[in-house]
């Protein structure tokens, strides 16, 4: 059994893994909590297909990342289970940049520090994600929103940010909420909507994970579809095709 077990998991690292460790950038709420209850969702739906995680808190909620960062990065990763590690460092960003601002070389480090995943997960502030896309990462970032409506503009903003100065143009989305609750799903109408009249950005897959059940719950197929799509790598991740337009809901 253990080796049909090995046999499957290697099968599925092998259908859905990105070359090299695939980047999902995951931006960090900066005016609300409960933002690890979704990072931990998104991570069972990797664990889900076989893929090994590397997560790497920079949120300012995090640690401080150490000076060894620069010098031995491999030794600040912490392994968390079999196919988890962890890098919990704030700041980390900044330790990377180069002469023009960017961060460029993060990730070929990350990489290098933890080569057996298949997904890092970089959850940071808005500001500093944008600093590593610009070193031309193809990828779907992901922004988070809660039932506040000032929540749903911060993560408008984010995704403004994130396409004028990196140049994305395809968000996921992932919501703390009830799927069932309407209020869910007209806060997600009304982002897709603004995302592409006003930016000409798509958000085609979203996902809400209800607080109350956390990570017990099984994945959903919205949440197993955004985990899915936030691998699939598209040339200078621009986006062209236009959606049609859903009606703003006040």
């Amino acid at each position: 059994m253990a080796q049909l077990h090995t046999d499957q998991a290697a099968g599925l690292r092998r259908l859905f893994r990105a070359a090299e460790g695939g980047l999902v950038p995951v931006v960090a709420p900066s005016t609300w909590d409960g933002a690890e209850t979704l990072l931990d969702a998104l991570v069972g739906a990797y664990l889900e297909r076989g893929l090994h995680v590397l997560v790497v808190d920079a949120s300012a909620a995090a640690k401080p990342a150490s000076e060894l960062v620069r010098v031995r990065l491999e030794a600040c990763i912490e392994p968390l289970s079999a196919d988890v590690n962890y890098l919990e460092a704030r700041g980390l960003i900044g330790h990377f940049l180069d002469a023009t601002g960017a961060a460029s070389a993060l990730l070929p480090a990350l990489r290098q520090a933890c080569p057996q995943a298949d997904v890092i997960l970089l959850f940071a502030p808005v500001a500093e994600l944008a600093r590593v896309l610009t070193g031309g990462h193809p990828c779907r970032p992901i922004v988070m929103v809660d039932l506040q409506p000032e929540h749903l503009t911060e993560a408008y903003s984010a995704m403004k940010w994130l396409q004028q100065r990196a140049g994305c143009g395809v968000f996921g989305l992932l919501v703390a909420g009830p799927a069932r609750l309407a209020l869910v799903r007209r806060m997600v109408e009304q982002l897709t909507h603004c995302a592409e009249r006003f930016l000409g950005a798509a958000l085609p897959a979203w996902a809400a994970v209800d607080p109350k059940e956390g990570v017990k719950a099984t994945p959903s197929a919205e949440l197993r579809r955004l985990a899915r799509d936030s691998l699939q790598i598209e040339p200078q991740n621009r986006h062209h095709a236009r959606l049609e337009p859903v009606p703003v809901l006040t």
